[in-house]
């Protein structure tokens, strides 16, 4: 489930929170599932709990996982960060196009790419 990269020059703790925002965001981890605790989860990947500690923290802040006294911590609905996924990946896509713009690649060209893209998806 969490893979830890240690020639990943990221901290420990963004790794785990970018993990779970990726198992979150897409459907892996349902809403209202309960996560590892936090002792459990260390002892899996054999690292300090104040890491894994601090991974929770974070997405509790971004609103990712919530937690109960006494029960543990859980991931929240996802309905919103969605959504806001989604409006960042296109704000990017529509940024990449003003790029390709200026360095004059075509539309054709963009949009061939960007189709190729979604058959290897759907093709899978």
């Amino acid at each position: 489930m969490i893979v830890i990269d240690y020639k990943d020059r990221r901290p420990i703790y963004e790794q785990i929170v970018e993990r779970f925002q990726e198992l979150i965001l897409k459907g892996v981890l349902e809403a209202d599932s309960q996560l590892p605790s936090v002792r459990n989860l260390a002892m899996e990947l054999s690292i300090n709990p104040n890491t894994i500690q601090k991974a929770y923290s974070e997405l509790e802040r971004q609103g990712y996982i919530y937690s109960v006294m006494g029960k543990g911590s859980f991931i929240a609905v996802t309905d919103r960060l969605i959504k806001k996924k989604k409006e960042e990946i296109l704000d990017a896509a529509s940024q990449l196009v003003k790029l390709a713009k200026e360095y004059g690649v075509t539309k054709d060209e963009f949009t061939r790419v960007i189709i190729e893209g979604f058959k290897e998806e759907y093709d899978d």
